[in-house]
């Protein structure tokens, strides 16, 4: 058993799905984790019209691809959050968006996770990545002070929010993985463990493990594999590095992608501070079987460079880290 190795089309979606399949068969991919946002995936039209999900099918068998996952993160982003502003609308469909109410745009967004679940089974995929935003992590810096009080009612809001949608994702036997992400319901450790517990450990809703989020908030990603293994449905590969020199702090100070001031950052896969190996074979101790998604996010570094080059790396560590099913089949065939 090898473990698939995937493109996330998030970052490419300035060009048409048509180039970014042909750009992952060139290089090598085994397929992609297909974004619904640019012209690659419209959820809603993938859920009721079954020619364009064949379209999207042969586009894929033409450039020797598979979907392993569908990723929604930016209408996912939208349930939870308070406030919704310009921010928003930047990153939502006109559809969701609508006239900008913000209770609107949050019914939208649920109604249009619902379509993203439907539209994976459509396509055959079992996952859907994505976001689910949240209410309270504008009290992240917890000052003013956040009662306790306030801190439950964004988990309740959360799963009073999340349930509706996941009823629909249990309906079609898809399942969602939150990515552990600054901005969202779960961001840490702590925060994914009660993100979990919220919704009672429902089976259909689970984690997208992407350690470049842990690695500059000083986490170990290693120990999150074992204590979360039944969880993680997916695996995201890039990296961040951290700048901090005593002027550039973890927070980032508002300032842009690439910025040498920031003190931390994300780099292409093999040049961060994170470590492959250890990881590679966590993910062989709980038996995790699933794709491992490149996702090309390195401001300072040509993506046309950038993917190939993480490709390779991960299927170096694939082959020093091989998963523990390749060991048994070995064994078992002598």
């Amino acid at each position: 058993m090898t473990r698939p190795i995937t493109l996330f089309t998030g970052q490419w979606a300035d060009l048409p799905f048509e180039e970014v399949a042909r750009l992952a068969g060139e290089w090598g991919f085994d397929g992609l984790e297909i974004a619904c946002w640019g012209d690659h995936l419209d959820p809603h039209r993938a859920s009721v019209d079954d020619s364009y999900v064949q379209e999207r099918l042969d586009i894929l068998e033409k450039n020797g691809l598979k979907v392993f996952a569908i990723a929604n993160h930016l209408t996912g982003q939208a349930v939870c959050d308070d406030p919704i502003d310009e921010r928003h609308r930047d990153i939502l469909s006109d559809e969701v968006w609508g006239n900008g109410d913000p209770e609107g745009v949050r019914q939208r967004a649920a109604e249009a996770m619902k379509d993203t679940a439907r539209a994976a089974a459509r396509l055959g995929v079992k996952t859907v990545t994505g976001f689910t935003g949240s209410s309270i992590w504008k009290a992240v810096a917890m000052f003013p002070p956040a009662s306790e009080a306030m801190i439950e009612r964004g988990y309740q809001d959360f799963a009073d929010r999340w349930n509706p949608i996941l009823d629909v994702f249990d309906e079609v036997g898809v399942r969602f993985a939150l990515e552990v992400h600054p901005s969202e319901i779960a961001y840490d450790y702590w925060t994914a463990k009660r993100a979990l517990e919220a919704v009672g450990h429902r089976e259909s809703f689970g984690l997208n493990f992407d350690p470049s989020h842990f690695i500059w908030q000083d986490l170990d990603p290693v120990m999150f594999l074992q204590d979360f293994a039944p969880k993680i449905f997916h695996v995201h590969v890039k990296e961040s590095i951290r700048q901090l020199n005593g002027r550039n702090g973890r927070l980032g100070s508002h300032l842009p992608w690439a910025d040498p001031r920031r003190g931390w950052d994300f780099v292409t896969a093999g040049h961060g501070d994170v470590k492959w190996e250890p990881i590679f074979r966590a993910l062989n101790a709980i038996g995790y079987e699933g794709p491992t998604s490149v996702e090309w996010e390195d401001a300072g570094m040509d993506r046309l460079v950038g993917a190939p080059q993480s490709l390779a790396m991960v299927r170096e560590l694939a082959a020093i880290a091989p998963p523990v099913a390749a060991f048994d089949a070995a064994f078992s065939s002598r």
